[in-house]
């Protein structure tokens, strides 16, 4: 169902929150945009920084955002099992997701990336 992990924070500067990650991880980004940065970490699991006033819909502090083949059928699933869903099926700029809530209100993003 899923192919890999992610955890995302929101942040004020993207570039800042990289200098900052960079050293404390040792490891240099995988991928640098003006609004988004993301760091692998041990174990195949990933750790991105997005600039906070772009996070659509807007959140408070982060979420983890799982990879799969199909959103649109996680959300005919998720629907089903009375999940919180707070983002239906969107295309976004890095792909298509679905985003949830857990019963803490933690986000839980599901997403199929562009040109996948």
């Amino acid at each position: 169902m899923f192919r890999s992990a992610s955890t995302i924070l929101y942040v004020d500067d993207p570039t800042t929150s990289a200098r900052f990650y960079h050293a404390l991880l040792g490891v240099a980004p995988v991928r640098q945009s003006p609004g988004f940065v993301l760091f692998p970490l041990p174990g195949g699991a990933n750790l991105g920084l997005w600039q906070r006033n772009a996070v659509t819909p807007p959140g408070r502090d982060g979420e983890i955002t799982l990879t799969t083949d199909d959103p649109d059928t996680l959300h005919a699933l998720w629907a089903e099992r009375g999940y919180r869903i707070i983002q239906p099926p969107t295309d976004m700029g890095f792909g298509r997701n679905v985003l949830i809530t857990d019963p803490d209100g933690h986000r839980l993003r599901a997403f199929r990336a562009s040109g996948q």
